[in-house]
């Protein structure tokens, strides 16, 4: 045994375990472990939007865009793993447009330092990267409100990583991309993930064309209790967003974090406020739009610039992406969740605050950065074109190119992008899921007074509101399924002279919009009036009283 373990072949056999320990001592044990947990905090950040979004809608397609969200995450994931980490941050293409497939299927992605620093091992930063991919789309799907279909959505997901944000992380992360060595500074995104979402989320609206006007009037979120859970979700995911792109447990990765709550919090409130100079109500969806547009804006910014100069730039973004919801009726386009507002203007917000107050100190406190040049604040007065072209090509390409792969797709059989009208009047939730993110079953302690009846009307009966109480009995069938509360079969069983009369306890509408004239009219005319129903109990107690 000892000659043989002596021989020249066995003796040019590195070891497994003396292999693995050489590639894991050359990182830092925190800092790959604080980039982990930072990575799965941002993965947080997926249930979040869908919370959010969810909230934001009406409640019969509540759900569809919670199911958007969770399987367009799904898709990046194997998108990301197959090619996309590869065409964004191969090292061998020097193209500078985008990357090749040198990485392919992660081939060769495994202990040697990351692109993006030589602190963390790729393997890691690949992980890191992919869910940066995952929230960019989980935005992107807000465009699909209330009337585009989920199926097309999702092959439009792979296509749309393929051809739009992987180039545009190319150019900014990549070393060999444009960007990167033009000296554009985006510290977490303000390009790959707001501006590419945003914009693209603006371009998606553009193609899936305007919703009816039924549905845009009185349009307001079913939840606002999900919409602030959503909010605080991602700001928590948020942290680790902007904190773990200094790729390193440093004091860069703290300053970050600071600077993303400073942002959050002055958006929030200055959005807050500007809403109730106009409603006089202090309004929860207000707080949580500028709360998230406070953050995008520090998606950019956040590892470049000071406290205060956060600070500024959150009164800042919570005023313009205020008044910038108001571009959607400017340009006609129906961007339902306000992406293009919130997270394209929020962005280039924080891409020019970089121009102006990035300072190389702040930089250099990660310890590898120590060369950069900063902004104004150094004298370095050409980084302001630097950005405003940077920003011009990221607006422009995620426009065009994402409003050419909608039209086309939407060309395609089978893969329409937008459902039809009777869908949308019905609900995505009941015409694409067939499940309900709110469903309501009634408990009364009267059943059938509050509770509208199937009626199959025969030849004979009159036309009238009034049946018989033989008639009513016969039509007493099944009571009608939770689900189908939400949109059509109501227009079936409330509307027009074949109606069964819903009555009321004591006299009294439920007002829970099952029956009552105000309400029918509020939902569009699909509940009749409820025919009420005195008792001689009851006329007894009145007279008495």
């Amino acid at each position: 045994m000892s000659q043989a373990a002596d021989t020249p072949l066995m003796t040019r056999i590195p070891h497994p375990a003396r292999a693995l320990r050489d590639a894991n001592s050359q990182f830092d044990g925190g800092d790959v472990s604080f980039i982990a947990v930072c990575g799965i905090l941002v993965f947080f950040m997926v249930p979040g939007v869908a919370f959010l979004y969810s909230g934001l809608s009406r409640r019969k397609s509540a759900l569809s865009l919670v199911w958007a969200v969770a399987a367009s995450n799904a898709v990046v994931i194997f998108q990301w793993w197959f090619w996309g980490y590869s065409l964004a941050f191969s090292p061998t293409a020097t193209n500078g447009y985008i990357g090749d497939l040198r990485s392919f299927a992660l081939r060769k992605v495994l202990g040697d330092p990351s692109p993006g620093s030589p602190l963390i091992p790729e393997l890691l930063y690949s992980f890191y990267q992919m869910e940066f991919a995952c929230v960019t789309v989980a935005i992107l799907m807000g465009a699909l409100a209330e009337r585009g279909r989920v199926f097309p959505a999702m092959v439009f997901t792979f296509i749309w990583m393929t051809i739009v944000y992987c180039p545009i992380a190319c150019w900014a992360w990549n070393i060999n991309g444009w960007g990167f060595k033009w000296g554009v500074l985006d510290y977490a995104g303000g390009g790959p993930v707001e501006i590419a979402s945003g914009i693209s989320g603006l371009a998606y609206s553009w193609a899936l064309g305007r919703r009816s006007e039924r549905e845009l009037r009185n349009f307001r979120p079913h939840n606002v209790s999900l919409v602030g859970l959503g909010t605080f979700v991602l700001w928590f995911g948020w942290l680790g967003f902007n904190g773990g792109s200094a790729f390193g447990a440093n004091l860069r990765a703290l300053v970050a974090i600071w600077n993303s709550m400073l942002a959050a919090a002055m958006s929030g409130i200055v959005w807050c406020l500007l809403d109730f100079r106009i409603e006089r109500k202090w309004s929860m969806v207000g707080f949580c739009s500028g709360t998230i547009a406070g953050l995008v804006a520090a998606t950019p910014a956040s590892g470049y610039i000071p406290q205060w100069a956060a600070l500024v730039m959150g009164i800042v973004v919570g005023a313009v992406s205020n008044y910038s919801t108001k571009l959607k009726y400017i340009l006609r386009i129906d961007d339902a969740l306000d992406l293009c507002a919130e997270h394209a203007i929020g962005g280039m917000l924080g891409l020019l605050f970089n121009a102006l107050f990035a300072d190389r100190a702040i930089i250099a406190l990660d310890g590898v950065n120590v060369g950069a040049a900063g902004g104004w604040l150094n004298h370095h007065w050409k980084q302001l074109y630097v950005q405003l072209a940077y920003i011009a090509a990221c607006t422009a390409y995620s426009f065009v190119v994402t409003a050419g792969i909608a039209r086309a797709l939407d060309c395609v059989p089978t893969l329409h992008l937008r459902a039809t009208p009777e869908e949308e009047m019905l609900g995505m939730d009941d015409a694409e899921i067939g499940e309900f993110a709110s469903d309501y079953i009634e408990v009364r302690r009267d059943y059938l007074d509050w509770s509208p009846l199937y009626h199959a009307k025969s030849e004979t009966e009159s036309d009238g509101l009034h049946k018989t109480p033989a008639s009513l009995a016969a039509a007493a069938t099944t009571a009608p399924a939770a689900g189908d509360r939400h949109g059509v079969p109501d227009v079936d069983m409330g509307h027009g002279p074949d109606a069964v009369p819903m009555r009321t306890l004591n006299g009294h509408g439920n007002g829970n919009g099952n029956g009552g004239e105000a309400n029918g009219k509020a939902n569009g005319g699909a509940l009749a009036p409820i025919l009420e129903k005195v008792d001689s109990d009851s006329e007894g107690k009145d007279g008495a009283s």
